[in-house]
């Protein structure tokens, strides 16, 4: 059994900042746990817009408080997010994320992340990063 606690996470190195200070997160379970996914708890600050496009993984996002919305570039849709809100990003899904107020999203990525990445220049993570230590 793995147990962790959020505020241990947020204080270790399991805390990454974007360097756009767009958002940070908290991995709270990453590739070397064996689980075939990872999950996290990330903060995207107040005023935030950014594009991202997940290559190479897959995201499931569970909006737990705070409020923006999602754009989808290849339709153009632009979704609200509020607490409650689930968007699953199925398709690789190029978007545009932006927050009218601070939000706290619970993901999921498949394959798992290993704990240091960040966006790259075309808002994607690479396949591989240093891992963080269990």
């Amino acid at each position: 059994m793995i147990v962790r606690d959020l505020e241990q996470a947020r204080n270790s190195e399991r805390r990454i900042v974007s360097p756009d200070g767009n958002w940070e997160s908290t991995r709270m379970l990453l590739k070397n746990d064996n689980m075939g996914f990872s999950f996290h708890i990330t903060t995207i600050y107040e005023g935030a817009d950014f594009r991202m496009h997940y290559q190479n993984h897959l995201e499931s996002v569970y909006c737990v408080s705070g409020e923006g919305e999602v754009e989808t570039l290849a339709d153009g849709k632009v979704y609200p997010i509020k607490p409650g809100t689930l968007y699953i990003l199925d398709k690789h899904d190029e978007h545009i994320l932006r927050a009218s107020k601070e939000m706290i999203m619970a993901c999921v990525f498949n394959p798992p992340l290993s704990g240091t990445e960040v966006h790259n220049s075309e808002g994607a993570y690479e396949l591989e990063a240093p891992a963080i230590a269990v």
